[in-house]
């Protein structure tokens, strides 16, 4: 069995479509350290908990897709 380098893996891991090299990578992260994936997606989970907190609230008021697209498209374009 022959060992591939790590020239010749990321060769080969860039000829792939770019779906494939989001789903590399993002294995790669996940297996450096699992435990910081852990804290990571606490952190996440408590950031969502307070956003959703603030809409339910009324501290914070959402903007339609349709109109944060176009925000967004303007600031790109600018």
């Amino acid at each position: 069995m022959s060992t591939m380098t790590v020239e010749q893996i990321s060769e080969q891991a860039l000829a792939l479509p770019s779906e494939a090299r989001a789903l590399l990578a993002d294995r790669l992260v996940e297996s450096l350290d699992p435990a910081e994936d852990v804290r990571i997606r606490e952190l996440w989970r408590d950031e969502f908990l307070r956003r959703r907190d603030e809409v339910r609230s009324g501290r914070v008021k959402t903007i339609p897709g349709d109109e944060v697209l176009a925000r967004v498209r303007r600031a790109v374009l600018v």
